[in-house]
């Protein structure tokens, strides 16, 4: 494909400026996709209409998608088993009377939060995990779901950057290597990895700032007009009554213990060296056994019922499931269209050494922003930025932090991103939602992000 220049760069803004007017995320990724389809093809209608169809099936192709998709089917059946079973109930329930700190709109985000900071696995894990557990305390006390949709997305890719000890540290430390060996850079890669943490400044500014928009009640932009959801208690109320809040909590500790162990194993030992996407959909299988051989023994529901509640959950997700499968399918026409490129090109002009840390972290923010992957972004600019960052004498991890900051944040607020879709999912928020009343807040970081790289740029 030859260069496109602004043209590849217009198309995915075309799509996130629609998504976010019309708030139709399905007929704006689609139409984005078949203008880009279009521009390859050299605008043969008929060309790009079957390149779109081939590439929507050709997903499937590829075992990591195929495994997220069944991932967020599961993850529905999950959460309509559980709360079928009158663990949701219960859970509440418990909580009211043993814990009444945590039965508080403060208590319910900070529960959210502590669930994110401690469940630094796998990012699609964290925010599933927080989402399901605060959402009832959530809508009992009058907390919008945009608002616990906002600390699930802000604990989850931050917090697995910050703490790396999963794939997320594995496949950064396989880049920095990567340029270890080709003689880019000198040093040792874990080392360089676990020093970039601290000029990684858009996730610790984000953490902090999520603590304090929690502690303080802080809502700016679309945030302030958000509306809290009415809790749904199951008809069969007095059914429910005596329910352990087990119910609840010990399928969601089958699948966060599963991560780790799955990790372990598709590593050969190595849990850096896991398949994320393998380990989270053997943590759904995992769990949704545990679930019938713990639930339909218990009389909790029966087996009938469990199957019901099951295919219902599937049906749940496959609003978003779709809206997943097109963000993928975007990701790999704007790769075809050669945005990353483009703007990989503008950042090698003349560029001042004291400006290059900030640079790199606008130029990462668009690039993810624009594809919608922090994972995609990693490791597109961390060659090219650990090279130009060598060839003028920064700090090494001062470079890796902003490569980090800006996938990240490009990422978080991308409506195309799969973080931010999952985050919405787990919460039981409209998508576009959250992405606008996200969106203040994750710019308010970006910018004290961007003032502390170009600090260091001068100082380091």
């Amino acid at each position: 494909m030859e260069n496109l220049g602004i043209l590849s760069l217009i198309i995915p803004l075309f799509i996130i400026i629609m998504a976010i007017i019309t708030k139709d995320v399905v007929v704006s990724l689609l139409s984005g996709i078949f203008f880009g389809e279009l521009v390859i093809h050299h605008f043969h209608p008929l060309e790009a209409t079957i390149a779109l169809l081939d590439g929507f099936v050709g997903l499937f192709a590829e075992g990591w998608i195929t495994k997220t998709v069944l991932f967020a089917l599961l993850v529905g059946a999950i959460i309509r088993l559980i709360s079928d079973s009158g663990g949701v109930n219960a859970f509440i329930e418990y909580i009211s009377k043993k814990e009444k700190s945590i039965d508080s709109p403060k208590g319910a985000l900070l529960l959210a939060y502590i669930l994110g900071v401690v469940i630094f696995i796998e990012s699609s894990i964290t925010s599933l995990v927080a989402g399901t557990v605060a959402k009832p305390l959530c809508d009992k006390n009058g907390v919008s779901r945009e608002k616990l949709a906002f600390v699930c997305d802000s604990t989850s890719a931050p917090i697995c950057s910050l703490i790396p000890f999963n794939a997320w540290g594995a496949l950064l430390l396989g880049l920095i290597i990567a340029s270890i060996e080709a003689n880019i850079i000198k040093g040792d890669g874990v080392s360089l990895l676990i020093e970039s943490i601290l000029f990684n400044f858009y996730s610790i500014i984000t953490v902090i700032l999520v603590l304090l928009v929690i502690l303080f009640n802080i809502n700016i932009g679309s945030m302030r007009y958000a509306k809290p959801h009415k809790l749904e208690i199951s008809a069969n109320k007095s059914s429910n009554q005596n329910k352990s809040p087990l119910l609840m909590i010990l399928p969601l500790v089958v699948l966060i213990t599963t991560v780790p162990i799955s990790l372990y194993y598709t590593g050969n030992g190595d849990i850096l060296k896991g398949s994320g996407s393998t380990s989270v959909f053997y943590a759904v299988i995992a769990s949704l056994v545990f679930i019938y051989l713990y639930f339909v023994p218990t009389k909790n529901i029966s087996h009938k019922d469990y199957f019901k509640s099951l295919y219902a959950g599937i049906s749940d997700m496959i609003p978003i499931t779709l809206i997943l499968l097109l963000a993928f399918l975007i990701g790999s026409v704007i790769k075809e269209l050669g945005t990353a490129n483009y703007l990989a090109h503008i950042m090698q002009g003349n560029i001042s050494p004291i400006f290059l840390p900030l640079l790199i972290f606008w130029v990462a923010s668009i690039t993810s922003f624009s594809t919608g992957t922090s994972w995609g972004t990693f490791s597109i600019m961390m060659p090219i930025a650990l090279s130009l960052g060598a060839s003028f004498d920064i700090y090494t991890p001062l470079i890796i932090g902003a490569v980090i900051s800006g996938g990240i944040f490009g990422d978080h607020v991308s409506p195309i991103s799969d973080t931010t879709i999952i985050s919405s999912m787990a919460s039981g928020c409209d998508h576009i939602s959250h992405v606008r009343t996200q969106m203040p807040y994750a710019l308010i970081s970006a910018g004290l992000a961007s003032v502390l790289y170009l600090v260091f740029g001068i100082i380091l």
